[in-house]
């Protein structure tokens, strides 16, 4: 591995000041928050200003904000994210962490698709594959998916005539209880799934994010029932939305402070 270069690695410690606050920073402000040099900053400020990755604030002088130059690296970068990709890696590193089957998923009218998939070691396991479709009411993810929906998008996909399939005797199909259910994940930001799409398996799910802050995907972890507990369930939860804020973060997301 190569030698870090100090001058570079300052200029990103600048540029990641940005991240907090109002988004503007003068040179002083620079001096205190990193404890660099003023001769330094000012150099440092000066190149990036040069370089359109700093601009001044129009009426207050001696104040920086962000250029154009990191927007247009960041709507590069996000072209070329692909979501399946990236949620396979982080499905990876969570399945690793428990070894249970984790997947990532879409939501697509009323059903769920299934875009990554990691499987757990044990004999004993979830069978499943990406490009799976289930209903979304029926699973953790699918529900983590519509509890994320505008109130009139949910009403439109899931009336409250709707008929809603059961894949097993303990599936919700009462588009009022789902509602309920709906409204607690919402409140809690994670979803629980008990035999409900398979009789021998129970699921968590966290949202995942884009840079906008939309839902636009979620993450879960299933478990056979024989390995699933109300005790350990807390822990499965905390690594869903462990890994779906990694996934969240890879995509652009950034959690407000």
């Amino acid at each position: 591995m190569g030698r870090l270069v100090p001058a570079v690695t300052r200029a990103f410690d600048i540029l990641e000041l940005f991240l907090d606050g109002d988004g503007t920073l003068s040179a002083p402000d620079i001096v205190r928050r990193l404890g660099l040099p003023r001769t330094t900053v000012h150099e440092l400020v000066t190149t990036l200003a040069a370089r359109s990755y700093l601009v001044p604030v129009p009426g207050q002088p001696g104040r920086y904000r962000l250029g154009v130059r990191p927007y247009q690296l960041g709507s590069r970068y996000a072209e070329q994210l692909d979501l399946a990709a990236e949620g396979g890696e982080v499905a990876r590193t969570v399945a690793e962490t428990c070894d249970e089957t984790v997947h990532v998923a879409l939501l697509e009218d009323t059903d769920v698709i299934y875009i990554a998939k990691v499987d757990s070691t044990h004999a004993v396991r979830m069978v499943s594959a990406a490009g799976r479709r289930l209903p979304a009411h029926c699973t953790a993810v699918g529900k983590m998916l519509l509890a994320s929906l505008p109130a009139p998008e949910l009403a439109a996909r899931v009336p409250d005539g709707a008929e809603l399939a059961a894949m097993t005797p303990d599936s919700l199909t009462d588009p009022g209880q789902l509602r309920d259910v709906l409204a607690e994940i919402r409140r809690r930001g994670v979803a629980v799934e008990r035999r409900e799409s398979n009789p021998d398996v129970s699921c968590v799910a966290a949202p995942v994010r884009d840079r906008t802050g939309r839902v636009v995907a979620a993450l879960s972890i299933s478990v056979p029932t024989v390995r699933w507990s109300e005790e350990r369930r807390p822990e499965l939860e905390a690594l869903a939305v462990q890994g779906a804020a990694e996934l969240s973060g890879r995509l652009g997301y950034r959690e407000a402070a």
